[in-house]
């Protein structure tokens, strides 16, 4: 045989985590206003307890992460979101 000791071989491909690119759906969809008054669109950046998603886990971008914590926050003080839930979704 004649392979070098440094040489590797594989019965299956060696795979590669190709990670997904994050993307602001804000700047994609050219929405400019973040409602307050749209529970149902609010809930998606808010996790089981009720806390807002972190800007790293939903890939939004920091001036609409802004924008959507305080939209988040004006419904919380108008009872249209809870401040704190077991189980949201």
């Amino acid at each position: 045989m004649s392979t070098q000791p440094n040489q590797l071989r594989y019965l299956n491909p060696v795979s590669v985590d190709v990670k997904k690119k994050k993307y602001c759906r804000f700047k994609k969809s050219g929405i400019k206003y973040i409602d307050y008054k749209d529970a149902e669109f609010l809930i998606k950046f808010l996790n089981e307890q009720g806390k807002i998603l972190p800007r790293r886990i939903t890939g939004t971008s920091q001036k609409f992460q802004k924008k959507v914590a305080q939209a988040i926050k004006r419904a919380r003080h108008l009872a249209l979101l809870p401040y704190v839930t077991d189980l949201m979704k």
